[in-house]
């Protein structure tokens, strides 16, 4: 399971126009701490960003699914509710959670979230579902699997 920190990061961007303009963008990574995630952020944005750049601000977010998408360019918020009965009371209860779903368009996040909740025996219902800011995401990977891929 993740442990997703949200890291803004603001650097110097050349805009289209040529001019330097500061910007500050969200990153999201996966760390098991404030520390490790501020680490991490900077290892992994230092081949994108030419120039200084510095660490705005670290917050934990809860996302208790991630579905990626190689294909996908934007990184959607699913906010959906399971739904489960009370035995006792025969009351219905909604319990809600956060996906974070890797997509090119909106309709293309709700067709993957319905692709995986089709895979389990949960009853569910989509609440919301909105375009986040976020530029790119790092889950963790050990040493042992990076050397495996190259």
């Amino acid at each position: 399971m993740y442990n997703w920190f949200e890291c803004k990061v603001r650097y110097e961007k050349m805009q289209e126009s040529g001019m330097q303009k500061t910007v500050t963008e969200p990153y999201l990574v996966d760390a098991l701490s404030f520390t490790e995630a501020e680490s991490r952020i900077i290892e992994e944005i230092k081949p994108y960003i030419s120039g200084e750049f510095s660490i705005a601000d670290i917050k934990r977010v809860k996302y208790n699914e991630t579905f990626f998408n190689e294909t996908g360019d934007r990184y959607y918020k699913a906010k959906l509710y399971f739904i489960t009965l009370d035995e006792k009371s025969g009351a219905e209860k909604k319990t809600a959670v956060n996906m974070l779903v890797q997509a090119s368009t909106l309709k293309e996040a709700l067709d993957i979230v319905d692709t995986e909740m089709k895979k389990t025996m949960i009853d569910y219902s989509v609440a919301a579902l909105t375009e986040t800011a976020i530029m790119d995401v790092f889950p963790y990977v050990s040493e042992q699997d990076k050397q495996t891929k190259v």
